[in-house]
Parts: C-alpha cells; structure tokens; sequence
C-alpha cells in the first residue's frame, strides 16, 4: 500500500539535507530549529505541492487539511490564532526554491491584519504607528503580488504623502498619514482589480500560498534559472512562519549578516542593520543601511548573541552562512540560513582559509571552487594612478573592472546589448524586473543599498562587477542622467568605469591591466592570499584529476603561453591558419595551377614555411604530444570574394588577367553549402599532393627536432571523415610521406595517424574507423552543427534566442555540450572504438573542451584528454579535477 504523500512539515520535522522537498529556506529553517537557534516557528509547504499545482492548476486536495492542522499547532504553540481581533497572531509567507533564487519570487508579510485586527495589534503592542504601517505593507505587497496591481500606483501613493509632509523617509509618516495611505491603496485594488482586499485571514493566506506557486513561472525567475542553469521542474517551497517585528521602535530593527565578506572572503562578521525596519527593506536597498558592527553600540546584548549564533552556523555548515535576523524589542530571532553566494575571488580564500584551519578537507576546498570563478579572476583590472578622480565612491558589493556606457533601465541595457555595446546599467536600487538589464550590462551601479541589497546579491551570483550605495550620486531615471556630489551631470551614453573591488565609479574609459591571478597562473608564483589560494586549489586539482588537459594552439607563442598555463600538449593545431597572410598568394598559385608541374612548385614554396611553423610549435611543446590537423576548411576560402572580384573587373579599364584567373577559380570552386562540400579528407584525396606537402613539413619538422636533442611528439589528424575508406587511402598517402622521409632521412619516425570525429556517421562506424585510427579527437562544434542540422553562426543570429527564450535549448549547445544527442554519439563512438582497439586514445578538440560542464560528461565518458583555447586551461584543469570528486559523491549538478 502506498504511503500518501505529505505536503506540509513543521520545522521541527526537517533538516538541510531535505532541500530538494523542503526547499533551501525551508530546510535551512528546519536545521536551525533542531541546533536550538530562536527560529521563529512556523511550517513549510513541500516542493512536491507546488509540483502539483503548476501540473493541474490546483492544490492538492490534502494540502488544504495538512495546512489548517500545521497552522492549528503553530497558533498553539504561539497562544494567539490568525484572525484575533484582540491580540492576532500575523504570519509571513515566503517563497524558497532548492537552489537560492534572491529576489526572484515572491514574499507576503503580515498576512492575518484587516481593519479589526489592526486594532488589536496596536493595543497588543502599544505603537499605533507600528500597526498602521504593517497593515499599508501587507495591502501594497498582497495587492501587487497576489492581486497583479502596478506596484507604481501606490508608491505614487507614498510618494504623495511624503511630499505633502515635507519628509522623504516612508518612516516619518505618522499613524493618521499611514492610515489614509491604507484606505488609498484598498481603493486602487478595487479600481485596477474588481475586487475588494481580502479580510479573512484564512483567505489572505491561501491566495499568498498560490501566490508563490505562482511566482516560479514568472518571466524574471524564469530568467534566472535559464542563466544559472537551474532545472524549471523542481518547483518552489513556501514557508509560512509566525512574524516578528523590526519595526516596532529604536529597539528594534532588521538586519542581514554573513559570517565571512561575501565579497572578498576576508575573515570576520560582514552585513547591514536598519533599526526600526521590516522585512524586505534592508535587502531591497531602499535606506542606506548601517554596518553591522554598527549593532554592538546599538544593542550590545543583542549583538553578542547574533555573534554567537553565527559562530554556530559557520562551524556546523562549515561555510560562509548569509543569514538574516530580526530585533523585535531586545530580543533577537533568527530568519534565515543559507551558505552564502560569494564572488569569485571570495569563492577561493574562504575554500582555503577553511581548509587552513582544519575545518575542510583539500576536496572539499576544490569542490567549492569552479572554473566560471577561475575564469572571471583572469579578467583584466584598471590600473588606477592618481589623478584618475572617481566620480563617486560606494559599497564595493562585486569585484572586477567593467568599462561601459551609462543606461538607466533594464529595455536600453538590452537594446545596447543586442547591438554589440557594453553598458553599466544606473539605477537608484534594483528590483527583481531589473534582472534582464543586469544580465545585458557589463556592471552595475546603485546611488542605494548595502552588501546585502538586491543588486549587490544578485550581481555576486552572477559574477557581475557591482557598486552599491554610491549616495553622493542623485540618480534621476525619468531624465536619464545622474549629478554627482561636485554638480557634474552623466547623461545616458557617457562612458563610465566601475571598480567593484574598490568601490568607486570614474568617468572615461580607464586603462585595463593584467590581472595578479593571470600572472600567478603563468609564472606559478604567489603574489598575496588570493594567488595562493588559487595555486593551491589547482595543485589539488592536478593531484586528483585524471583527464589531461591540452590546448588548441596554431603559432608557436600560443603554444608557450598554454605550457606556460599547464597545457599537457596540442589537442588541435589548425594548419589553415598557417596559409594566411601573405602566404594566400602561395595557396592562389596552387589552386590556380595549370597542371602537376605548376602545382608541384607552388606546394614546394609553402613546404619549407609549413615546416618551420611545426617545428617552432613542436620546440615550445618538446617532449608533450602535438596533435596537428591536416587542412580542414574548403579551399575558397583562400581565394577573394567573388562579388569583390567581379566588381573589381568590372571597374578596370584594364582587367588584370591574375584577377580574371582568379574569379575563374572563384566560380569553378562555388559550392552552395561549402562546409558540407570538397573540404578536410576530401580535399586531401581530391587535390594531389596537398596532403603529402604538410605530412613531409610534419616529418621534416621532427626530424630537425630529433636532431637538435628534442623530444618531439608530433600526432597526424585526417579531418572530416565520414568512412573508413576515406581514413584508410589517407593514412596509406600519410604513410608513404613519413617512410619517404626515414628513407632521406635515416632517422626512424613514430607519428600516430588518426581522425577528428565531427559527422554522426563517424560516430556510428566508429568501431569500423578504429580499425584504420591510433585516435580518436572529438571535433564537437562540426559535430554539432551536423547533429542538429544547423549552422551556428547563421543559428546564433537567428532563431537561437527564440530557442533559448522557449525552453527548446537550456543552454546553447555550442557553449555546452548536448548530453543526449551529440553527447551520446561520443560515448557511443568511444566504446565501439575502444571495443575493436583498447588502447585507443581517445580526446576533445572543440571548444566544449573548455567548458566546465561539458568537462564533467567527457570525464564520465572516459575520454583520454580535453583540449581548449589557451586561456581557458587553467579552469579546465580545475574542472577536471572536480569532475573526480563530484563523480565519487554521486552529485551530477543542476541539470
């Protein structure tokens, strides 16, 4: 017999290690109720119900029985009930996903206030102003979350009423004021809505409940899954949980703490307070909040108690905890937990510095990196010298260095965006719509809030360059500008510098510098706590990983930067690059030979060339493997525009017959779908003696190395190929070039020969291919193209942001590699080849070699090695060694 499902648990009844049902609110609450932390009480709503609902269109019918029975102990356990005209209980009703969505979904305070139960609660707590503002909160949030009304319709309400009391605060508006704000905001639900403001209680919280549900699908959390990579089928938690009240005077207040500097990891107690504050005020940024060490002046009792619990939760989490906590007249309660979003460089020195202390293991400190971190570290930073003034200074919430134009909303940061501009997105604080034009923006730059306010959170998560609180700037977003402290005024489209390490804001572009933790990585020297950290996380992922990582490199200085970063070998060296410049006229000459003569010695002037570029590459990566890739691209892409050509004819009173000849070419070689047509293998068995010119650059190549005391490893790869055949008549030609040349030579030569797998059918026939191959390289972006039948870049500049935008593609499956399509024909073409050769060596050249995710899968694939550009080595080594520990735990991720 089936046990029935269960949809509500009190806290008491869960634990952090139920996320996924629970939420991470709602699981972080139940941990802290069983450490004896003062959690307000209250009960959780399960994933499991809101899985339902967005299914059906309904609640589950048992979820409405299990909420009256949780909210019947809850009331119990507090001695008032929901609805008590003389001393009512109030309740919050707050979203929480599995993965932490800041700002993203919906929250409904001070549910169970109406006209009759306002009273009581002023008598209760004796502050009439306290009742008063809890209830105008309760009816604008409820009236715009739950009821869809134009949240500008009562701030124009508020803004209204400071202004005819001359304050600007919504703080230093007394009872009476609040009160006929109350009655207004009732009145526009019943014009924008036909409804009236719910007074039942029990109504209030049943369409809150549904509210959150709701509030999965909406556009702005549908944004943020699709960037953070966070599945849409898990569903979201709702925590419905007693109030407590920082608003209720001096003594009171609200705040959020992190136990470690969020931005840049230092240790210590990191976080803002606002005294006489509820709720969401703090985190959305609409008052300057105080530090928090501002507290221990203010309440010192309150203060060491917050310490103290803090203390508890970083060694039982062993992590940064974000927490946020409530002063309700003296005593303190605790909100929320969670292990804190950090920024990159914070990411790195809090892994280590646990580690340092003993509290992680060396893994542990790998697994709580990644790559993307690694990667943004990289970036450049200003080189700031003294008379380069800041505009302003702020709250540096985000480090990194942006340069981009001013905009002051989230359609022209999109807009700019879309036509290639950089921006730094301008707003007085950010809110939750504001997340596309965060995403769109290269930095973000607020006149209000804290470390802990939405933009600042959000911005971190992101790995945006932020600053926040910038308050000697008056931001004005109706005229697009904003007038700093010295009345200078930046209008829309002025550049701006934003350094989210050091908090402040320039005008004009500053000059960029290499980052410390690029030079680290090159060198392999520490320079301070951050490159340390960084060194010692990559040395532990060298220790444990198990795929190599090389680099795709053409040049021999490509080459030595990637060694230099910790490149194993070439996984792809392009030698079409190589026939660029002023070598095309040598490729003209080829291709507009007249017969084996004419092309026997256009093919013998690129010889010596082709070799002296192997050979400087195979010097920068002496004794590592060199995997070089026969000419791949068809051969018009060496040859001018054919319009160009033409109307260059055409002009000339006197045709150059070079030009002639050429568009001759040019219209003999046209192909309707040339990257589909006379291209890699084909083009070597097609035009004689291409292929036997760069095998004999390769052999030459390695023989002056053998001679020169190196230890050459130079690899063949036939591109392009589609059957064994094809394989079989190129290694035969490749063959008798390298027996050719140990003949003049004298010396032996060892070149493995093998193919890049990028046409399903390769992958189909890859046991027949083996046969013919010592290895395998995966060439997944054509392998790609060719899966899904697509062109990318016609793809990505088309319908792809449609794909994107409807769920088609989670991800671009360039970027990241399609696990069950172009992922199962590698895993497919790995075991058929491994099943006929075992020994087969198998790796990735395309440039999902450099992605972590896609890392992950080649590591379960069993692939020998990945391969990507240069500058993304240092992550993929990172990744690869994360790949071993997560694997070993069973975690495979978001999604």
């Amino acid at each position: 017999m089936n046990t029935p499902t269960k949809y509500v648990y009190a806290f008491a009844e869960g634990s952090r290690h139920m996320a996924a049902l629970l939420g991470g609110k709602g699981a972080g609450l139940a941990e802290m109720t069983r450490l004896g932390l003062p959690v307000p009480p209250g009960f959780t709503v399960t994933t499991d119900a809101c899985k339902e609902y967005l299914a059906t269109g309904a609640e589950p019918p048992e979820l409405a029985v299990e909420a009256a029975r949780a909210l019947a102990e809850l009331e119990r356990t507090i001695g008032r009930s929901l609805g008590d005209a003389d001393d009512p209980l109030l309740v919050s009703v707050r979203s929480g996903a599995r993965f932490s969505m800041p700002g993203m979904m919906e929250t409904i305070l001070d549910i169970g206030l109406n006209d009759q139960t306002v009273g009581g609660l002023a008598k209760a707590s004796g502050d009439e102003r306290f009742a008063w503002d809890s209830y105008r909160r309760l009816v604008q949030m409820f009236g715009h979350t739950v009821m869809g009304v134009d949240d500008d319709l009562f701030e124009q309400v508020l803004t209204a009423h400071k202004a005819d009391r001359r304050v600007t605060g919504d703080d230093e508006l007394d009872a009476g004021e609040l009160m006929r704000v109350t009655e207004e905001f009732k009145r526009i639900i019943r014009r924008e809505t036909g409804e009236d403001f719910p007074a039942d209680p029990a109504e209030q919280l049943t369409r809150a409940i549904r509210a959150v549900f709701d509030s999965w699908n909406v556009e702005r959390a549908r944004v943020y899954r699709r960037r953070e990579h966070i599945p849409d089928d898990l569903g979201t938690a709702v925590n419905v949980q007693a109030m407590v009240f920082g608003n209720l005077g001096p003594d009171s207040g609200t705040g959020v703490a992190f136990t470690r500097d969020p931005a840049t990891g230092a240790r210590g107690v990191y976080g803002d307070y606002l005294p006489d504050a509820q709720g969401e005020d703090v985190v959305a940024g609409v008052r300057n909040a105080l530090p928090l060490t501002d507290l221990e002046k203010l309440d010192p009792r309150a203060y060491t108690e917050l310490l103290h619990h803090l203390r508890t939760l970083e060694g039982h989490y062993r992590d940064l905890c974000d927490v946020e906590f409530t002063i309700e007249r003296g005593t303190l309660w605790i909100l929320q937990t969670r292990v804190g979003k950090r920024t990159a460089e914070a990411a790195f020195l809090i892994a280590h510095d646990l580690r340092e202390e003993g509290t992680i293991s060396a893994d542990e400190a790998l697994k709580r990196t990644d790559g993307t971190a690694l990667t943004r570290l990289m970036f450049p930073r200003f080189d700031i010298t003294p008379s380069d003034t800041p505009l302003a200074h702020g709250v540096p919430a985000s480090p990194g260095a942006a340069v981009g134009v001013a905009v002051f909303d989230s359609a022209e940061a999109i807009r700019r965006a879309a036509e290639g501009q950089d921006t730094v997105l301008v707003r007085r604080e950010t809110t939750p719509d504001d997340l596309p034009g965060m995403i769109a923006a290269r930095a973000v730059l607020t006149s209000r809030g804290g470390k802990t306010s939405h933009a600042a959170v959000v911005a971190r998560g992101m790995g945006k360059v932020c600053v926040c609180g910038a308050e000697e700037l008056s931001v004005d977003t109706a005229a697009r500008r904003f007038t700093t402290a010295t009345g200078a005024v930046v209008h829309e489209g002025d550049t701006l510098s934003v350094d989210g390490t050091a908090g402040t804001v320039h005008l004009g572009a500053l000059r960029l510098t290499a980052s410390d933790v690029g030079r680290a990585l090159e060198t392999g020297t520490a320079v301070d706590a951050l490159t340390d950290a960084v060194l010692t996380t990559l040395g532990q992922a060298d220790a444990v990983r198990r795929l190599q990582v090389r680099a795709n490199a053409d040049t021999p200085e490509d080459a030595a930067r990637a060694r230099a970063l910790g490149a194993q070998g070439i996984g792809l060296c392009r030698t079409e690059h190589m026939f660029l410049g002023e070598r095309r006229t040598l490729v003209e000459a080829m291709i507009l030979a007249r017969d084996e003569e004419e092309r026997g010695q256009a093919l013998a002037a690129l010889l010596p060339l082709q070799r002296a570029d192997f050979l400087g590459i195979l010097t920068a990566m002496d004794g590592l493997p060199v995997t070089i890739r026969l000419i791949d691209p068809p051969l018009h892409e060496f040859l001018p525009d054919r319009t160009d050509l033409a109307v260059r004819i055409a002009r000339a009173a006197h045709p150059d017959p070079h030009d002639r000849d050429l568009l001759s070419a040019v219209e003999r070689m046209h192909e309707q779908n040339p990257m589909l047509g006379l291209r890699g293998v084909r083009l070597g068995l097609a035009v004689p003696g291409l292929m036997a010119m760069q095998v004999r650059a390769i052999a030459e190549a390695v023989v002056q190395r053998l001679r020169d005391g190196g230890r050459p490893r130079a690899e063949i790869m036939i591109p392009l190929v589609g059957a064994v055949e094809e394989l079989r008549l190129a290694r035969a030609e490749a063959e008798r070039v390298l027996a050719e040349v140990t003949a003049e030579t004298g010396t032996p030569l060892d070149c493995p020969i093998g193919t890049m797998i990028e046409l399903p059918r390769a992958a189909l026939t890859a046991g027949r291919i083996a046969e013919a191959a010592d290895f395998f390289s995966f060439g997944t972006n054509d392998l790609t193209q060719t899966t899904w039948g697509l062109s990318r870049d016609d793809a990505e500049a088309s319908f792809f942001p449609l794909y994107l935008d409807k769920g088609v593609f989670a991800v671009s499956p360039f970027d990241t590699i399609d696990q069950q399509g172009v992922g199962r024909l590698v895993r497919l073409a790995v075991t058929e080849g491994r099943a006929v050769s075992p020994d087969l060596e198998t790796g990735v050249c395309g440039e999902h070699g450099g992605d972590p995710d896609s890392i992950h899968f080649f590591h379960r694939t069993g692939l020998d090695y990945v391969s990507c550009s240069p500058f993304r080595i240092p992550a993929a080594r990172l990744e690869a060694g994360r790949a071993v520990l997560l694997q070993d735990d069973g975690e495979e991720g978001r999604g």
